[in-house]
């Protein structure tokens, strides 16, 4: 009897020395994916002088805001261009959240007719397109999006992926629910809305994680359906900015060009434009990151 107390403290022992590890060397792996980011932040702020005869470094000799002060050469359009992307992003993540789940739940119900045609005209949609000629003929012709919000919203509102990842998991809910709720007398929406979205957190939050980058990293559409400089979003008025300087440094035979281009050092403006594009998104995922982790379904239904 009194070997049991010495084998429990020698088991809390072992298990709190491996927790121990576990967190050292989950410590130590995180500082390893950080110190690439940090590496970027230092080189933004790294004179190009110091680039070209130290490299970048973690902790450069001096500082200087040279990068930034490129990028925001014209400031109002750059704040202009974060108004139009944060507004596209939160627009466009709501309502395209809203209506991919709502399609995921629809051909998730086994009682809706013609469910297997949805779904093959669905996944049809991810495997083939008409190509970009067509797209852009029904783009501007037909929906008449050219120069509007709306073409930075419409064609990325609807992703066959994101319904076919919302089908599954709608799908995983017991329908003893839907019955039970049926029952009580609900209909199909307000079991939609007061059901199975609050049971599928996790899943919404992926989805929306995703729909979000998707719209706060597109400049594409911007390029192909814009002509007004003051509906760019950020993401193109900074490639634009990018390209401008990559062509000036192709011309530094210029005395004047050469002497401007002297102090603005290009490989810590795109080190900048990491900063400016990934940071305020990066805000989203400590909101975020605990619906990848836990579910919220367990003990939903008890038998």
């Amino acid at each position: 009897m009194s070997s049991l107390p010495t084998q429990a403290r020698r088991h809390r022992v072992h298990v709190d020395g491996w927790r121990i590890f576990a967190a050292i060397f989950t410590g130590l792996f995180g500082l390893l994916c950080l110190y690439p980011f940090l590496l970027v932040i230092s080189g933004s702020f790294t004179p190009k002088e110091e680039a070209i005869r130290n490299g970048f470094r973690l902790i450069p000799g001096s500082w200087t805001t040279a990068a930034y002060q490129a990028l925001f050469i014209n400031g109002r359009s750059i704040v202009n261009g974060y108004k139009v992307t944060v507004f596209v992003t939160v627009v466009g993540t709501a309502v395209s959240l809203l209506v991919n789940s709502m399609m995921g739940w629809v051909v998730s119900r086994k009682v809706m007719p013609g469910r297997k045609f949805w779904n093959f005209y669905i996944l049809f949609t991810m495997l083939f397109s008409g190509g970009m000629v067509p797209w852009y003929i029904v783009c501007v012709n037909i929906l008449h999006l050219k120069n509007t919000i709306f073409a930075l919203l419409l064609p990325s509102m609807v992703s066959a992926w994101n319904i076919f990842l919302l089908r599954n998991y709608f799908s995983s809910v017991p329908e003893e629910m839907y019955e039970s709720a049926r029952i009580d007398g609900a209909q199909d929406f307000r079991i939609f809305i007061s059901i199975y979205l609050p049971l599928s957190k996790p899943v919404l939050a992926t989805v929306t994680l995703f729909t979000a980058l998707g719209y706060w990293n597109d400049w594409w559409l911007g390029l192909m359906l814009m002509d007004n400089a003051d509906m760019y979003p950020l993401q193109l008025l900074l490639r634009n900015i990018i390209s401008n300087i990559q062509f000036l440094q192709t011309m530094e035979s210029n005395p004047q060009i050469q002497q401007m281009m002297a102090t603005i050092p290009g490989d810590g403006v795109k080190m900048a434009l990491v900063i400016l594009t990934t940071g305020p998104i990066l805000l989203l995922y400590p909101f975020l990151q605990r619906y990848f982790v836990k579910g919220i379904m367990v003990g939903a239904v008890k038998g």
